[in-house]
């Protein structure tokens, strides 16, 4: 972890106490997150990560009023500056300070704005998967939710850890794929790449929306469809996205090794990406140093 956080508008020492058990959401769970990509210092689509944190805080009930985007943004890229921070994820949490039976002596606030960054982490070229079923609940009105009520996705992970894989396909109550504990999932077939629609369950993941909805005007049109385990197994291509990983392809599920050697539907895939990134930071750049 890099040696500052921002908490609410104030950069302070990551060693510096600032939350209290009275403020509700801290042992609760009762908040939202987001984990963002820093390049260059820009935070990539961040307008992206904070519409959907408004989406999911207007359903769990967590008011943002006192929080501006463009204001919270600013704060952001004042602290990755103060850590040299430039190259970094980035975790912006808020939690919920007020209600409930256990509310005590908090901050004084409706809800508190956490975030911190730390270097980037290496991952590997290739990743194998385990399988949960019941992993998610489509039907749940919370489906697709990032809150930081996360330890259902933290046990899953590291039990799939524990058993030698790097992530886990959660299936939902219907068998259907949805997605991994922290990324979303594709799968080519016939040439196609498709990745399971919200109806499935999966979390609307930001670095998926670019894909979906910027990256198919560049000749590498993605589609939302319904994704079974057979679908994976058959595959000419599985790989994962998340905002810290990009894609990284998938050699194995389970004990079945998949067919594929290459992966070029993936490859297209990721250079478009790395363009759409490219000319995000280097517009967001121009604005920042103007």
């Amino acid at each position: 972890m890099h040696p500052h956080l921002l908490y609410n508008d104030d950069i302070l020492p990551t060693t510096q106490a600032i939350l209290r058990p009275g403020q509700l959401g801290l042992l609760a769970g009762w908040g939202v997150f987001t984990t963002l990509r820093i390049y260059e210092g820009v935070p990539f689509e961040f307008e992206k990560h904070w519409a959907r944190i408004q989406r999911d805080a207007a359903k769990i009930n967590v008011p943002l009023d006192r929080f501006e985007r463009d204001a919270v943004r600013e704060r952001l890229i004042a602290l990755v500056e103060r850590d040299n921070a430039f190259e970094a994820s980035l975790r912006l949490c808020i939690v919920r300070s007020q209600g409930g039976l256990w509310e005590g002596p908090g901050s004084g606030n409706a809800a508190d704005l956490v975030a911190f960054a730390i270097p980037v982490k290496g991952f590997k070229e290739r990743v194998a998967l385990s399988v949960t079923e019941q992993g998610r609940h489509a039907a749940s009105p919370f489906a697709g939710t990032k809150t930081l009520s996360w330890s259902h996705n933290l046990t899953m992970a590291e039990n799939a850890a524990r058993a030698g894989f790097d992530e886990t396909i959660l299936l939902n109550e219907r068998g259907e794929v949805a997605e991994c504990t922290s990324a979303n999932i594709f799968a080519v077939l016939d040439g196609q790449a498709y990745t399971p629609p919200l109806s499935s369950g999966p979390l609307p993941g930001v670095t998926r929306e670019v894909m979906l909805n910027e990256l198919s005007t560049n000749g590498s049109a993605l589609i939302e469809r319904v994704l079974t385990m057979d679908d994976l197994y058959r595959a000419e291509e599985v790989f994962i996205t998340s905002s810290t990983r990009e894609l990284i392809p998938v050699e194995r599920i389970g004990d079945r090794k998949l067919t594929a050697e290459s992966w070029p539907v993936m490859t297209k895939i990721l250079a478009a990406l790395r363009v759409y990134i490219r000319s995000y930071v280097e517009a967001r750049r121009r604005v920042t140093a103007g």
